[in-house]
This record gives C-alpha cells, sequence and structure tokens, in this order.
C-alpha cells in the first residue's frame, strides 16, 4: 500500500495517510480522471468503507481530496448519517484531520499561506476558492490546450467538456456570466473553470 501511495501522494504525507487509511479501515481505488468529481466516499451494503480518487491529480489535491473524503467517513461515522454532507461537522473533521499535513515538507511554500486561509471554513470544493485552486493547477502535468474562462477575453467563444459551446460575458461578483450559445441560457462560471477556446469571436457591435 505504501508503494502505491507513494506514486500519488508527497513524500512524507504517505506514512500519515497510510495510517488514516488503515485506522478508519478504508477500501482505496485510484480510478480514471471523472470530469465532475475528484473523488468520492460510499459506504457499501457490506459495511465496507469504499473511497474513490482520480488518478490523475497533481499529488497535492489527491492528498486534499483523499483527506476530504475520508472527512466524510469520519464524520458520518461519529456524527450519524443525517448530517448535511458538507456541514459545520464535515467542515470541522476535515479541518482537523487537515491542518497536520499543511507543512513545508509536505506542500509548498507558496501554498502553505493559501491552505491555512482555506481550511479557517474548508468549503466543499477547493475549485471554489479561486486563488488556491489556480495555485494547485501550476501543479498538474503541463497541457498546451489548457485554458481557463478569465484568461479568455470578452465576447470569446469556448468549449466546456461535455460539448456545449459558451460566450463569455461580464464578471458577477466572483463569476462569469456565459451564454450558452444553443439555448440562450445564460450559466455562471468560476473564473479557474477549464475550456476549449474555439478560434473564432462573435463580432461586437
Amino acid at each position: 500500500m505504501n508503494e502505491t501511495l507513494a506514486k500519488y501522494l508527497p513524500e512524507f504525507a504517505v506514512k500519515p495517510v497510510y495510517d488514516l487509511i488503515v485506522s478508519n479501515e478504508v477500501h482505496l481505488k485510484v480510478v480514471n480522471e471523472r470530469v465532475t468529481r475528484h473523488g468520492d466516499y460510499r459506504k457499501a451494503h457490506t459495511g465496507k468503507h469504499e473511497i474513490t480518487v482520480n488518478g490523475s491529480l497533481n499529488k497535492y489535491r489527491f492528498l486534499m481530496t483523499l483527506v476530504h473524503e475520508i472527512a466524510h467517513l469520519v464524520a458520518f461515522e461519529k456524527y450519524g448519517r443525517d448530517i448535511k454532507p458538507h456541514g459545520a461537522e464535515w467542515k470541522h473533521t476535515f479541518q482537523r484531520l487537515m491542518v497536520p499535513f499543511i507543512r513545508p515538507e509536505i506542500f509548498p511554500q507558496q501554498l502553505l499561506p493559501l491552505l491555512a486561509r482555506h481550511f479557517r471554513n474548508p468549503s466543499a470544493s477547493s475549485d471554489t476558492d479561486t486563488t488556491l485552486s489556480l495555485a494547485l493547477k501550476q501543479y498538474d502535468q503541463k497541457e498546451d490546450d489548457k485554458h481557463y474562462v478569465f484568461q479568455l477575453p470578452y465576447g470569446a467563444l469556448f468549449r466546456i467538456h461535455n460539448g456545449k459551446v459558451f460566450q463569455k460575458g461580464a464578471l458577477r461578483t466572483k463569476r462569469y456570466e456565459c451564454i450558452e450559445v444553443r439555448s440562450g441560457r445564460m450559466y455562471l462560471f468560476n473564473p479557474n473553470a477549464e475550456v476549449e477556446i474555439l478560434p473564432q469571436l462573435l463580432k461586437q457591435d
């Protein structure tokens, strides 16, 4: 197990993560990338705690995702299954489990203050913390065709993972208003949403 974890985690996180897995009787499965989620947890009908994590994540995101899912397990076992999945009980549990990892032996120095701020009140997804999410993306495998909504000019056309095409609009507070070209419906996009740029732009008046 340690050898497998070493492929996906920072070196000094392997042993404490292994201890978390063993103490909570986790059955961990590393899976192919899923666009809609980084990981998930479920308790099988056999009573086994099953956690899956995307193997395509960089090692810092993999660590956060795995601890995020273990926090679901621990919170449900301690407080019962009627709690909100990302409510106060989960937040407290995730914070308690994650804080010991927020140190320079595990995370790059530039991420430490961003992580410290994020874990004062952890959100359901670190993707909603734009500053932290973009900082974490710097450690992804480099792909020349990766672009983010905030990088696009106003009026640019882009495609998302499901094939739908949008036109970028104005920034509303923290997210961008974007119009789906086919339906004309407006959607809000996080600035760090990964998209495919289309070569043409709609003409501006």
